[in-house]
């Protein structure tokens, strides 16, 4: 292995007295809202698809499973590659590949290549995420909380602001207007190409400074283990969970309350702005008092709020449903810091890793729930369902991490 990528890769684990650099920060947040964006498109479409292609909602299902497939598997193997020989124009290459994927959307005449389009769009995400996330943690200064929490945020305004979009776009004006926000992906690349300079400046100067020793971990490999494990298991409870409220809340507001598809929506849309707004919570907070505490409160915290929700009238199913993303969105920006304190220099590996398994247990909660909605009854799958966040005891076995002093 070669020694200056190892000990390159590693210089973001330790806390620097360098300072937050807050335009790049902001640049690669402001890059995540819209890779976010464009790939909540895909879902955001169906229904136009569905109708110009005549799709089932099997081959729906297997456009999701296609799209899910790429984005999440290829992460960790992207930031698993990157950790050893870090590639400062990555970046541009992955929105390159949804650029292309999102031109061949707007213009598939057929379902193979809806199926090409959708995961084009997915290998865009998947090379996006791992080496996104190895420059928030350089460019934060130490305060690597807040600089996840930063560069999460960006994503999640991204993915609420998608929808409404292609409701106002898309579906008044047909798929080839997908084309349209291809000026979204090509806006981006050009954000992308100046972080990629800062990044290859950052290489530049580490390898001209005496190298350092890889930071060596804190735990032995069975604590690591059991950790990773512990952690995963978290992630799983969390985004299933948000995959019940995003998939088919509006279903549950229209089947309980009798409200209109509008409605329902706006309803759904405050929920994914709670969610945005709750993940710039947990990092700067698990800076301060130590992650592990926010990951207690977010996952375990939320369980009381879950419970009560599926006996809520419309009034408090709003507020519940407010708090719900605010407390349980905190968490995954501790639950990724811990995880690269924990194998330190790997942080391309961890963030694959970690955004994969988001992206995987949101698909496979998607249509797993959907079974047990069709088998049951929509009220039932928020009953089940409220009882995930007591996956969140586990957080108990993991390891004490004192809070580190933000860098000066």
């Amino acid at each position: 292995m070669d020694t200056k990528s190892t000990a390159f890769a590693a210089a973001p684990a330790r806390a620097t007295a360098e300072g937050v650099a807050v335009p790049i920060l902001l640049a690669i947040s402001f890059s995540h809202l819209l890779n976010d964006l464009i790939q909540s498109l895909i879902p955001a479409i169906y229904p136009v698809l569905k109708d110009a292609f005549h799709l089932d909602f099997g081959q729906i299902g297997l456009i999701t499973f296609t799209f899910q497939l790429t984005a999440s598997l290829l992460q960790p193997v992207v930031g698993y590659y990157t950790d050893l020989k870090p590639k400062p124009y990555s970046l541009v290459i992955g929105m390159g590949f949804t650029l292309v994927g999102l031109l061949t959307l707007s213009r598939a005449g057929s379902y193979p290549m809806l199926l090409l389009a959708a995961a084009l769009v997915g290998m865009g995400s998947s090379i996006f995420h791992p080496e996104s996330s190895r420059v928030a943690r350089m460019a934060s200064g130490g305060r690597h909380g807040l600089a996840q929490s930063v560069f999460q945020v960006g994503g999640n305004t991204g993915s609420a602001l998608g929808p409404l979009l292609a409701a106002f776009i898309v579906v008044p004006n047909g798929q080839s207007s997908i084309a349209w926000f291809s000026a979204v992906a090509l806006l981006a690349m050009i954000v992308l190409f100046n972080v990629g300079r800062w990044y290859r400046g950052k290489m530049v100067a580490a390898k001209a400074k005496p190298q350092q020793a890889p930071v060596a971990p804190r735990h032995s490999r069975m604590t690591i283990g059991v950790s990773i494990t512990i952690l995963m298991l978290l992630i799983f409870s969390k985004n299933f969970y948000l995959a019940s409220i995003s998939s088919y809340f509006t279903f549950y507001l229209i089947a309980k309350f009798q409200l209109s598809v509008q409605d329902a929506q706006l309803h759904l849309f405050v929920f994914l702005a709670a969610v945005a707004a709750g993940t710039i919570l947990g990092g700067p907070i698990g800076d301060r008092i130590g992650r592990k505490y926010v990951i207690w409160f977010s996952i375990l915290g939320v369980l009381p709020f879950t419970l009560a929700l599926p006996y809520a009238n419309l009034m408090w199913t709003g507020v519940l449903s407010v708090i719900i993303g605010l407390v349980l969105a905190s968490a995954f920006s501790a639950i990724v810091v811990f995880a690269m304190e924990l194998v330190p220099g790997r942080v391309g590996m961890i963030a694959g890793l970690f955004f994969g398994l988001s992206f995987g247990m949101g698909g496979l909660g998607a249509a797993v729930l959907g079974q047990v909605a069709d088998m049951t009854s929509i009220e039932t799958v928020y009953r089940i369902c409220a009882f995930l966040p007591a996956i969140g005891l586990l957080t108990y076995f993991l390891p004490h991490e004192r809070p580190k002093a933000p860098a000066a």
